[in-house]
């Protein structure tokens, strides 16, 4: 067989491909590593600059891969992947039986591609990972994946945010997973939702009613009000597999921040809630931050930056921080902060009580005066992996992030 550089370089040969040098050095690297190989090929790394990835460097990388058992992961994002080369990774998924996660993001592939890969897995029993986000895959890629997951039951996370879903495509997936419970994670934001009848928050409501499996929930960019929030609550509190929440960048407010303090207050399964870009003010802040310190000891992760909290709201919270012995991360910036918050959250981080990589604010003293600097978000490394490898921490990622253990039997979050 050879390595996998000699088989690439045979490859291209036969098939009369220019060699790509950037998949050259990596493949590699590759062959110095034990055990479970991760080959990233990300086309948006800058130290040293690289050739992005094009339809005829994946059909040699296919071909170098068909029968090499050692390659668990494939990061192909921000790459000029199309159609073309979706198909060529279909056909390989066909014969592979041992990668078990795929990351396409940030690609040019549009609904023939995503057909291919969908048909694809109708059979396969050992991809576990699908990331497709930033591909305009429209209303028909999007039911294409969407039915394969009536077929499929061995895939556990799916990305298919910012890919152009309609309502109907939302809310196919939403009956689909009321049956599919081997789906853990899956990520749905940004959809191109014109309605205002909330109709997708509605059926994601009733499959949270019957769904066993789903862990983490991406709603983000849905347009969602109150009423939709009200309504996720509702069958949220017989849902005991939910651990992960994400509504940013909704039209979330005080009421809607109200509906899920009473969720935490009966709910012992989220672990993680992402509220970011809402606007639930300080009287939404006050509700939570009272759920957190009497009621609730599962909450881990809380992140409401830009939503309008001022210095009540926040000092709040860094009161329910000091009480509460479960919240260990909490995300703040883009909010009002006013002295009081800055010198509550400063003193937090300062006791040891909230660690700095644990939030995105850093205290800072000029002339005398307490400020916050920022830092980083919860979704610190969605889209990028740094080149020392992907980070475990609990928060610093979405867990539909691309790392070095794709079989783990945990959320990959956590």
């Amino acid at each position: 067989m050879g390595t996998m550089k000699e088989r690439y370089s045979a490859v291209c040969s036969e098939l009369q491909l220019p060699i790509n040098p950037y998949v050259l050095q990596v493949l590699e690297e590759a062959d110095g590593q034990t055990g479970e190989v991760v080959l990233r090929l990300t086309g948006d790394s800058r130290l040293p600059p690289v050739q992005k990835l094009t339809d005829d460097d994946v059909l040699a990388l296919s071909g170098t891969l068909r029968n090499d058992a050692s390659v668990k992961a494939l990061d192909l994002r921000y790459n000029n992947i199309t159609d073309d080369g979706a198909k060529h990774l279909a056909a390989l998924l066909q014969e592979n039986v041992s990668l078990r996660s795929l990351s396409l993001m940030a690609n040019d592939i549009k609904a023939d591609g995503a057909i291919a890969i969908a048909k694809c897995l109708h059979l396969n029993t050992t991809l576990k990972t699908l990331r497709m986000t930033g591909n305009k895959l429209g209303f028909r890629g999007t039911m294409h994946l969407a039915t394969m997951l009536q077929m499929n039951s061995t895939l556990e996370e799916l990305d298919v945010s910012d890919c152009d879903l309609v309502t109907q495509s939302v809310i196919g997936y939403a009956i689909v997973l009321s049956s599919n419970n081997c789906i853990r994670a899956i990520d749905l934001s940004r959809p191109l939702l014109f309605s205002h009848q909330e109709e997708t928050a509605v059926h994601f409501a009733q499959m949270l009613k019957v769904n066993e499996g789903l862990q983490e929930l991406h709603l983000g960019k849905h347009g969602m009000t109150d009423s939709g929030v009200e309504r996720l609550c509702e069958a949220l509190r017989a849902n005991v597999t939910l651990r992960y929440l994400d509504l940013r960048c909704n039209r979330i407010a005080r009421d809607g921040a109200r509906r899920l303090a009473e969720l935490l207050r009966q709910n012992s399964a989220i672990q993680i809630l992402d509220l970011s870009c809402n606007r639930i003010e300080d009287e939404g802040a006050a509700h939570l931050a009272e759920a957190i310190s009497l009621h609730n000891g599962s909450l881990r992760a809380l992140s409401i930056p830009s939503n309008s909290i001022g210095a009540l709201g926040l000092v709040s919270l860094a009161k329910a921080m000091e009480v509460s012995s479960s919240l260990s991360h909490i995300y703040i910036w883009g909010n009002k902060l006013e002295e009081p918050a800055c010198v509550a959250f400063a003193s937090l981080i300062k006791s040891g009580r909230l660690r700095e990589e644990h939030t995105d604010v850093s205290p800072y003293e000029v002339d005398g005066g307490v400020h916050l600097a920022v830092s980083h978000g919860l979704r610190r490394h969605y889209y990028w992996t740094p080149s020392r490898g992907q980070q475990c921490d609990m928060a610093c990622n979405s867990s539909l992030a691309l790392i070095g253990t794709p079989e783990s039997d945990t959320p990959l979050l956590y």
